[in-house]
């Protein structure tokens, strides 16, 4: 049977590959040590499945059809941005997972969309490009939540969507093992007057939650109090939120954390723990 071996949380601020150079070099170096240590930890969970939620940044969808919640089952390539600096290839993806989760989605209630050819933006093509191909062999099921345009996806929705993939791959008849990988910035104002501001006593407010798994706390973030305090862009925190469920996660470690003006968001990285032990490796 398929197994859940990891999670993480990872920024993927696009700025982070169209303009390397801008930021102080102990910011960049310690953003480069953050991508390089998930990927070493992925490789060390033996890794082959990872499973990616980001959000589209009204690039990939627009005014005529905006899915709450989304999850490539077929083609998957990227990136869909050419300023991002990275050649469009495909992607490998791992169809039979993703279509089990569907599946298991539809039979829980789940309204997923679908789609059978993605061409992924950056909230998956950063961390695709960044850090998940230094893991040979690596398959990567995109998954996007409308985090972006009003009315967002539930924050209720996107827990239960985290506990059926769990559900999910714990079901799911293949020998993979995946991890969750929840995508996005810290406090970040994407497109606003305030944008390349960063609110740090927010951010260490939320780090404190992620250290904790607390989705309950998580959950009582309102969009109205987040839209003034953190920005736009921090409505991301429902990427976290179902990835900690898609673990069950009862603790987390910060790895690290960067407030970077010249990549306009707080980044940071974090791994997220499971009741159980994970899994120390093939047998």
């Amino acid at each position: 049977m398929a197994e859940l071996v990891g999670g993480f949380l990872i920024p993927h601020d696009p700025l982070i590959a169209v303009i390397p150079d801008a930021p102080a070099p102990h910011h960049a170096e310690s953003i480069t040590r953050g991508m390089e240590r998930v990927a070493s930890r992925l490789r060390e969970l033996e890794v082959d499945t990872v499973i990616t939620v980001g959000d589209d940044h009204y690039g990939m969808f627009g005014p005529g059809c905006i899915p709450a919640c989304l999850i490539g089952i077929g083609d998957v390539e990227g990136p869909l941005e050419p300023f991002l600096g990275f050649a469009r290839a495909p992607i490998p993806n791992d169809e039979a997972l993703a279509a089990h989760i569907l599946r298991v989605g539809f039979d829980e209630g789940i309204g997923w969309s679908y789609a059978r050819s993605l061409v992924v933006d950056h909230s998956c093509a950063v961390p695709y490009y960044l850090c998940y191909r230094q893991v040979p062999d690596v398959r990567m099921i995109p998954i996007y939540l409308n985090d972006g345009v009003d009315p967002y996806v539930p924050v209720a929705l996107a827990r239960r969507i985290g506990e059926s993939i769990r559900r999910a791959v714990r079901t799911h008849p293949g020998n993979e093992r995946v991890a969750v990988i929840g995508t996005g910035g810290w406090s970040h104002w994407v497109g606003a007057p305030e944008m390349g501001r960063i609110n740090e006593a927010f951010d260490a407010q939320v780090n404190t939650m992620i250290a904790a798994a607390d989705i309950d706390a998580l959950a009582t973030l309102s969009d109205a109090t987040v839209l003034a305090t953190a920005g736009n862009g921090a409505l991301e925190f429902r990427n976290w939120i179902l990835a900690m469920a898609a673990v069950g996660a009862t603790s987390g470690t910060l790895l690290s954390y960067d407030a970077v003006p010249a990549w306009v968001s707080g980044l940071g990285f974090a791994e997220l723990h499971a009741p159980q032990p994970v899994g120390a490796g093939r047998d």
